[in-house]
């Protein structure tokens, strides 16, 4: 069914405006032509026989031309002059060929890679980051998009997930060598220590403010007979050096816990992936986790937890998540400005994407010109067209009747010699 395509903007009065002003400096042209000539009409020699020449030949480029601009868009007069109204007429064919045009001169992989090259996108991207207001740009629009998906998963979605598809390709995927391999790789890489560090201060800030649950801990275990003053003594000096302990592993990257902590995670990866015994037992506690029925539930709980918590953070320009995410965006910024390696590599994965995504879907992506070319009415698709272009067009009429005008001057010059 053909599609309407008047719906107006705002910008359409000026541009009928403008064809329409166009339009009449055309015929006002072709007009003065026929006036002069019918002035001249009985002088044939002299220079008014120059000026009746050219008069003539005007009004003939003037309408030639103005049949040829007329006959893209309708039939001129009304007239179903054959190879006229062409564009109403043959429109699925025009969209088939510009369909063809595109794909062959634009949807290319060299020109796509030449283009992406050209714009400089990882350098103007890290320029662009590097204000502060268009990270705040960013971050808007990251909270935005993360409500609308949060607000689409239902708990019943997440549980759905986690009971159809995550739990039973878990139960069936070997755990422990993928989980040695992640293992390693955050252990070669320090990932770690972030979240080391994060406990840390979380264990010791904890302990700091709640000295009366670690005497209560302590006090529990202390012998019947011990008199409360030395109970109080041991436990107020394991108290100051528990916190002391805490302290120095948090401010010292090379404690001897830390050291102790990564030489146990990297033996830890290494039997994940390559001890039998340690393997085997993975793969047990794996399976007893999956197989509890408690699993489901806990982990909806950890997803309503972690989605509230999310909120709450996003509602918080002050808070973690607005901070950090402003200082990843600020070095990814800074990083693709000065690090100029890094940045090649970057836009060179943008570039085999485009790549791909053209050399795959360009043909498809193509095809809406076609397709909804074929959709629109040939009346109003020319109409349209015309609005768009039909200003333009009116020069053709314009230098017509002048070009007309000087060759049919020089025709009779040449006559006139001739003669």
């Amino acid at each position: 069914m053909p599609v309407s395509l008047l719906a107006p903007s705002p910008a359409d009065a000026e541009r009928r405006v403008g064809l329409r002003r166009m339009r009449a400096v055309a015929l006002a042209l072709l007009v003065l032509a026929a006036v002069v000539y019918a002035v001249t009409l009985r002088h044939e020699t002299g220079w008014l026989g120059y000026v009746n020449a050219g008069a003539e030949a005007a009004m003939v480029g003037a309408l030639a031309d103005w049949f040829a601009v007329t006959a893209l868009f309708r039939h001129p007069l009304g007239l179903p002059v054959p190879h006229t109204a062409i564009i109403p007429k043959r429109k699925n064919e025009i969209g088939r060929n510009l369909q063809d045009f595109v794909t062959e001169n634009f949807l290319t992989d060299e020109i796509a890679r030449e283009r992406l090259a050209a714009a400089h996108v990882g350098e103007r991207l890290g320029t662009w980051l590097s204000a502060p207001a268009h990270r705040r740009r960013v971050m808007t629009e990251v909270v935005r998009v993360s409500r609308a998906g949060l607000a689409r998963l239902s708990d019943e979605d997440v549980r759905e997930v986690i009971e159809d598809f995550l739990l039973p390709r878990l139960a069936t995927e070997p755990i422990s060598p993928i989980a040695g391999s992640l293992l390693e790789g955050v252990v070669d890489e320090r990932t770690h220590h972030g979240l080391v560090d994060l406990g840390l201060e979380q264990l010791h800030d904890w302990l700091r403010d709640s000295p009366g649950t670690f005497a209560s801990v302590i006090g529990e275990r202390a012998p019947w007979w011990s008199p409360p003053w030395v109970d109080d003594k041991v436990i107020g000096w394991s108290y100051q050096q528990v916190l002391g302990w805490l302290r120095d592993i948090r401010e010292t990257p090379e404690h001897p816990a830390r050291v102790a902590l990564d030489d146990l995670l990297v033996r830890l990866a290494h039997d994940l992936q390559s001890d039998p015994e340690v393997m085997e037992r993975a793969e047990a506690l794996k399976e007893r986790l999956l197989l509890h029925p408690q699993v489901p539930d806990t982990a909806v709980g950890l997803w309503r937890s972690f989605t509230a918590a999310l909120e709450t953070a996003m509602d918080d320009p002050e808070s973690y998540f607005h901070v950090r995410g402003d200082e990843l965006l600020e070095h990814l910024g800074r990083h693709l400005v000065e690090d100029e390696p890094w940045r090649s590599r970057l836009e060179g994965h943008i570039g085999e994407a485009v790549s791909f995504f053209v050399n795959t879907y360009g043909s498809e992506l193509a095809e809406v010109i076609s397709v909804t070319v074929e959709q629109w009415d040939g009346r109003e698709a020319a109409e349209r067209i015309e609005l768009h272009v039909g200003r333009d067009l009116q020069f053709i009429r314009i230098n017509g009747t002048i070009v007309g005008a000087l060759a049919g001057i020089v025709i009779h010059a040449v006559a006139s010699v001739a003669a």
